[in-house]
């Protein structure tokens, strides 16, 4: 099929009865907000919030009024609040820029996680990276007023936190990206019934995301709202699924 076109531009079709191209919308909703000088503050987290939580409009919900068709927010690695976090569970963190941190959904059966994150350890492995540790990542799902769907479907969350390489080191981030796609490929091949996602797996962004609304975010995830989670940047999307289904 040609690529149907509208005054130069690729895509649309030309105005015909009740149609017209001039009043197409997107449907999910996307914020930014980030200081100037790169300067981390937990005030960046503060704003993405509001941000975030206005865009209810954008998003998409289900049957139920609390199960939202998706939430999420991007921001730089917090090396202070890792620290902290880290300190607690007994793991010692190295400079910034020589670990990455990673949100993982996996299932919520002990003996399939535990094989999981085994093969997880394995994909790094072949990559030369080291698995420092795993932090259940803390969330508040009855604070939140999550929907039973979303309830039904809510995954087990661990923080992997990926040691190797120096600061700047771009084969780290290479190989991080390899490990996660062979990881993720070997477990739909030995889990396809499963939820088993990687959100992000980077020595320089975090991302924390779910099956929520825009409000539902941040009280979902304490971790949002500790005081030395700070970031020089924060995006946020509220998903509107189209053509999609509301998922994880």
């Amino acid at each position: 099929m040609k690529n149907r076109r509208i005054d130069g531009k690729i895509g649309l079709p030309a105005k015909h009865g009740l149609y017209d191209p001039t009043l197409e919308k997107d449907s999910c909703g996307v914020g930014f907000v980030a200081h100037v000088k790169g300067v981390p503050s937990h005030e960046i987290l503060t704003d993405a919030y509001h941000i975030n939580a206005r865009m209810d409009h954008r998003g998409g919900c289900g049957f139920e009024e609390n199960t939202g068709d998706g939430a999420g927010i991007m921001t730089a690695i917090p090396h202070r609040f890792m620290q902290k976090v880290c300190a607690a569970i007994g793991v010692t963190l190295p400079e910034p820029g020589t670990y990455a941190v990673g949100n993982v959904f996996l299932p919520r059966d002990a003996d399939k996680r535990d094989a999981l994150k085994q093969n997880f350890g394995a994909a790094l492995a072949a990559e030369g990276l080291t698995l420092i540790g795993y932090r259940s990542v803390p969330i508040r799902p009855q604070e939140a007023n999550i929907g039973p769907a979303a309830l039904a479907a809510m995954p087990f969350i661990e923080q992997a936190i990926v040691g190797y390489g120096t600061p700047g080191d771009h084969k780290l981030d290479h190989a991080l990206y390899v490990a996660r796609k062979n990881f993720i490929r070997a477990a739909h091949a030995s889990y396809p019934e499963e939820l088993v996602y990687v959100c992000s797996l980077n020595t320089r962004i975090l991302v924390y995301k779910g099956m929520l609304t825009p409000g539902q975010l941040f009280p979902f995830y304490p971790d949002l709202e500790d005081e030395d989670y700070e970031s020089h940047f924060a995006m946020v999307h509220s998903r509107f699924s189209t053509n999609t289904f509301p998922s994880w």
